[in-house]
């Protein structure tokens, strides 16, 4: 064979997407729809039209059509309220002069979920969310998009779907909720509380200093009561959050929309406000994908460092620019954290919450003044037709006197807390979220736990000793692994609420948005599909450093490879059903974790 063609042959193939075929430019906003609705080529389908609510044949023949897929359903907070913001959305494109389609996909409540087998379900959902919002939009022809998510998933999910059809659309961000407050603590409290109590209740430590009278059932029962207040998205800069602040800074939503209260009066405003920025990107032909670019990529990063966000923030946008196809990689993060101070006192690692960072101006505010200091480019286009830069323009700075933002010649950290680890550990690369507080470097002796429940149950019986420095590994809980790459944040606030200080937790797995402390995440090549960690043994010392950018275990190469040798695949939990596909199709951590990467 010629080597040229040999060449081409083994070259990956460029993602290609179905195409549409669409009316001339020119025709109308209904670029797409109109394909239905000209003439009398599709009669079944304009009669189906009519059936479903459209008044009249000018109606039909001339008004773009726009999809608004919200991530609603009961039972989840995040979630719960997204019907009626679609419905106030709905409205305001009805009013100017558009047919609107209500339709929703489905979302796993992280917080309901975590540390139990119902976790293992909700990373896929992301892709589940993309493939609903690109089926909908491209079956039904739809000309535009409007998204409405709610918790940690949904976020990365739409913007995804957004990017796959890439029609004009827009992102509004469910919001989040208000701060809890426990009667018996008499403190403001929220979801962490409540994991962090857990361990605390574990190890016989949680009391109310103000009523020792008090027992650990009664202040824990209180707490579950009263952690989460009401509709919204978990308050600190946790995954939702963090999801919603990228996104905003990519373009994709109104300025103010991730730091707006799900109950707040301005979220409603915002959800009419909506209708005018739709029309503007079908009429200026604004794409997701001409948002979606390396330079604002980086600006997410810089947002993401800046206000200490979430480490699987890593994990979605490496899958959301994957999708919009842009070169994004680990070294990005750890450049853009090198470089980008971290100065917001936001949970978990701070005190603050999302709702109080609204009051005091909110992400555009934060936006304003990265970008007045050279590290944000106001240059990147956004949904309502301007720059970064000028939607933030006019937007009030930072209050005077508030204690969330610090100065940037003053910030909690000169750098960023993302650390990109590599090591004989991770040779694909791992996930640290280490914002100094515990320090940048620890090492201790391992101790190795094949799935989640054994660690919980090591805490559940009080057996993780408090004596000498332990790594608790915690693998086969990766992509293919798990399967489905559960979040661990219960065992993770066990361990704070506990105050196990000598423990670091490493996993081929994630953490919650909400975990803190010193852990390691999305370790690569996952110990499913014979990465290293599948082959660390008990007492084996492993080093986590910070500084060196590095994860080991002191153990010779060649004892490496002996063990990885000897090392047989485990069996595979689950065969059948929606997690043995997503075992099948998923990629790893370090490229995004995404199920279409053929």
């Amino acid at each position: 064979m010629d080597p040229d063609n040999l060449e081409k042959q083994n070259r990956p193939e460029e993602p290609r997407y179905l195409t549409f075929q669409h009316s001339k430019p020119g025709s109308g906003l209904n670029k797409f729809s109109s394909t239905l609705t000209r003439e009398h080529d599709f009669p079944a389908a304009q009669a189906m039209l009519y059936a479903a609510g459209v008044k009249d044949e000018k109606t039909l023949k001339t008004f773009p059509q726009v999809g608004i897929a919200s991530v609603w359903w009961e039972g989840n907070p995040c979630n719960t309220h997204l019907l009626d913001l679609g419905k106030e959305v709905k409205k305001a494109i009805e009013k100017d002069e558009m047919l609107a389609w209500q339709y929703n996909t489905v979302g796993v409540s992280d917080g309901i979920t975590m540390g139990g087998d119902g976790m293992r379900f909700s990373l896929q959902t992301r892709e589940i969310i993309a493939d609903s919002i690109e089926t909908v939009t491209c079956a039904q022809f739809h000309d535009a998009c409007v998204t409405i998510p709610g918790c940690d998933k949904n976020m990365p999910g739409c913007v995804m779907g957004m990017a796959r059809h890439n029609r004009p659309s827009v992102m509004i961000y469910g919001g989040t909720i208000n701060p809890g407050y426990s009667t018996l603590l008499k403190k403001p409290i929220n979801i962490t509380t409540a994991l962090e109590a857990h361990g605390a209740y574990l190890f016989d430590s949680l009391k109310n200093p103000a009523d020792p009278s008090q027992t650990k059932d009664e202040i824990l029962t209180d707490i579950e009561k009263t952690a989460c207040p009401g509709q919204g998205a978990c308050g600190g800069m946790f995954t939702a959050n963090t999801m919603a602040t990228a996104i905003e800074t990519l373009g994709l939503s109104l300025p103010g929309s991730a730091s707006t209260p799900a109950t707040s009066p301005e979220k409603m405003r915002e959800c009419g406000k909506v209708a005018k920025a739709i029309r503007a990107c079908m009429e200026k032909q604004i794409l997701p994908k001409d948002c979606l670019t390396k330079k604002s990529f980086e600006n997410a990063l810089v947002m993401m460092m800046a206000l200490g966000g979430s480490t699987n923030g890593v994990l979605h946008l490496l899958a959301m620019a994957n999708t919009a196809g842009v070169d994004l990689t680990l070294n990005d993060f750890q450049k853009v954290s090198d470089r980008i101070p971290f100065i917001a006192d936001l949970a978990p690692s701070g005190k603050h919450l999302m709702a109080d960072l609204y009051e005091v101006g909110g992400v555009s505010s934060v936006q304003k003044l990265l970008i007045a200091a050279g590290l944000l480019d106001g240059s990147t286009i956004t949904v309502t037709g301007q720059t970064l830069g000028e939607n933030v323009a006019s937007w009030p700075s930072l209050k005077q006197g508030q204690e969330i933002i610090r100065s940037l010649d003053n910030p909690i950290k000169p750098t960023g807390h993302i650390e990109i680890l590599y090591g004989n550990l991770a040779p694909s690369g791992a996930v640290a979220k280490i914002t100094g507080k515990e320090g940048m470097r620890f090492t201790g002796k391992a101790r190795v736990f094949n799935k989640e429940h054994e660690l919980d149950q090591a805490l559940n019986s009080g057996s993780i000793p408090r004596t000498e420095n332990l790594v608790l590994v915690v693998r086969y809980e990766g992509p293919k692994g798990g399967p489905g790459m559960p979040e661990q944040l219960k065992a993770s606030a066990a361990i704070m609420g506990a105050g196990l200080k000598n423990v670091a937790l490493i996993t081929d797995g994630r953490y919650s948005g909400a975990s803190h402390g010193f852990i390691v995440g999305h370790i690569c090549p996952e110990a499913a599909v014979g990465g290293p960690i599948a082959v660390v043994q008990d007492g084996d010392v492993i080093t986590i450093d910070a500084v060196a950018h590095a994860i080991r275990m002191d153990v010779e190469d060649a004892e490496v490879q002996r063990r990885l040798a000897a090392w047989k695949p485990p069996r595979r939990p689950v065969t059948r059903g929606v997690l043995a596909k997503y075992a099948r199709l998923v990629g790893d951590a370090s490229t995004g974790a995404v199920t279409d990467l053929f």
